[in-house]
């Protein structure tokens, strides 16, 4: 695998795949036969970003770094850019990097011209847990497919699930947050409620018993901060800056990293609003927005089939509204093969090859990718930090050839910047005012309390005026009898309106405890 200057070497063939005649971004230098070489640059067309991609490697081998490489050019280009920040490491790109002997190396090695460079970046945070503009949805927007994934329902009871949304869809209770949902599904199993659903199914004990612990069990890992009001405008996301630049919108997750099922269906739901959203425009000369969803696998473990098509179908059909979506995770199998076959540009960093499943793995990536004159396997498992195996698709559509790349540098901060500059980053945003302070309106859940206060209170006059009617009559019953001696202090205390009074107010508290417990507002005994 000698380089030649023989114009059909293989290195120039592979080059040649990459020199696009539109605008593109700069990835790095080709990689042959042991040796970069820096006049062969590997880039993407920035018409062809929204087309999807994949970015996958193991631990430790770039993939963050790349994201921040992508994220740069694209906000340079105009590009809106939305990044989930998982570990924290990623809003350097809103500071300028530091020069230093490792990137001026790395600069010279790929040909690359580089300046220290701050992207404008808004940040974001889930309900406002953590540091960032609180991004929550409402139960209703959030919908039963994707509540079902992370209550982590069976097939059953994401059907029962879907049976609650669309009876409170009809009779107008807005499910805002996680206890108009629970008010829902307790009414529906109540005397009263049963006879709602007949015409449609109903509601079982015991499933509307499995989704009330699974919400239970929600709530308990802080998951009623994500659900309310103010609800985000996932359209912020497609701002530029004053300069022209596109806003790079950083969505910190430190906070929440040990609930990996949340954020990442979180973050389904965020592109699920914006395909919802966003007018067809077809294919334009760059994207609206390009997504980048990281930990991808997250997303897929323990799916339901409900919710990969969901998935599938979002992947499919938002390219037509100039979103591109590019996964990261570790091995292209983490992706199911339907989501895979739509992601068109491809860099795949260093695989690990130390246990058989390793080995597995590494032969299936090997697979994904077209034919090449290098060696994957032994490539794959050799490749330094930062140097990746790319294949995207040319300005036709058409995948270029497999070229192993040595990555250019981010020209921004790699690593975080300081909780101080973080924090005033975040409160200087003219977004803050507008979702910092959660907001709480009349919904299902003060709707059917305030039905179930009514009938409390109807029962209770109705026992009342039962009460006055056989006072009466006994009082003249009494009348009529023969005197008889007087009462005894204790009689006439039992007796007497305010002990009658007393004892309905008792009764009644005791009844609207249960109620209360019923509806989730008050502790549930063991």
């Amino acid at each position: 695998m000698s380089e030649s200057t023989d114009p059909a070497s293989p290195a120039d063939r592979i080059a040649a795949g990459y020199a696009f005649t539109g605008p593109a971004l700069d990835l790095g230098a080709l990689l042959w036969d042991g040796r970069c070489l820096p006049d062969r640059q590997i880039r993407v067309p920035l018409s062809m970003l929204n087309r999807h991609g994949l970015v996958a490697g193991a631990t430790g081998t770039g993939k963050t770094k790349t994201l921040q490489l992508i994220a740069e050019q694209l906000s340079a280009n105009g590009v809106p850019v939305f990044l989930a920040d998982i570990k924290g490491d990623v809003s350097g790109i809103s500071a300028p990097g530091v020069d230093n002997e490792k990137v001026r190396e790395r600069a010279a090695d790929v040909a690359q011209d580089w300046s220290a460079t701050a992207c404008p970046a808004e940040f974001y945070s889930l309900g406002g847990i953590g540091t960032g503009i609180p991004v929550r949805a409402t139960v209703t927007a959030f919908g039963p497919v994707l509540l079902s994934k992370v209550l982590q329902l069976n097939q059953t009871q994401e059907q029962s699930l879907g049976l609650i949304f669309h009876y409170a869809d009809s009779k107008g209770l807005e499910l805002i947050d996680l206890k108009d949902l629970r008010a829902v599904v307790a009414f529906l199993v109540s005397d009263k409620g049963k006879a709602e659903l007949k015409g449609i199914g109903g509601l079982s004990t015991v499933t509307a018993g499995v989704i009330l612990r699974a919400l239970t069990a929600f709530e308990q890992q802080g998951a009623s901060e994500f659900f309310g009001e103010p609800e985000f405008d996932s359209s912020e996301f497609l701002r530029t800056a004053a300069d022209g630049r596109g806003l790079v919108s950083v969505l910190e997750l430190p906070a929440v990293q040990d609930k990996p099922q949340l954020f990442s269906t979180f973050l389904m739901w965020l592109l699920a609003d914006l395909y919802t959203d966003l007018p067809e425009v077809g294919d334009l000369d760059r994207p609206k927005l390009v997504f980048f969803f990281d930990e991808a696998h997250l997303l897929f473990n323990g799916a339901s089939k409900a919710f990969l098509e969901s998935i599938t179908q979002t992947v499919r059909l938002i390219r037509s509204k100039g979103i591109g979506v590019f996964f990261v995770t570790q091995t292209p199998k983490d992706v199911p093969a339907d989501v895979l076959a739509q992601l068109g540009n491809r860099v795949q960093h260093a695989l690990r090859a130390f246990t058989p499943d390793d080995a597995k793995a590494l032969k299936a990536t090997v697979k994904t990718f077209p034919n090449s004159p290098y060696d994957l396997e032994e490539l794959l498992t050799g490749l330094g930090t930062g140097e990746a195996v790319i294949t995207v698709l040319s300005e036709n559509g058409a995948p270029t050839p497999v070229a192993a790349t040595r990555l250019r540098a981010p020209q921004s901060l790699m690593g975080p910047v300081d909780a101080a500059t973080l924090d005033g980053a975040v409160k200087a945003s003219l977004l803050y005012s507008r979702y910092a302070e959660p907001i709480d309106r009349e919904s299902a859940y003060e709707k059917i309390s305030a039905e179930q206060a009514a009938a409390e209170a109807e029962a209770e006059a109705a026992a009342a005026a039962a009460e006055a009617e056989k006072e009466a009559k006994q009082a003249e019953k009494t009348a009529r009898s023969a005197p008889k001696p007087d009462p005894s202090l204790a009689q006439q205390v039992v007796g007497s309106g305010m002990f009658r009074s007393l004892a309905r107010s008792i009764g009644t508290q005791l009844g609207r405890e249960i109620s209360r417990s019923l509806f989730g507002t008050a502790r549930r005994r063991k």
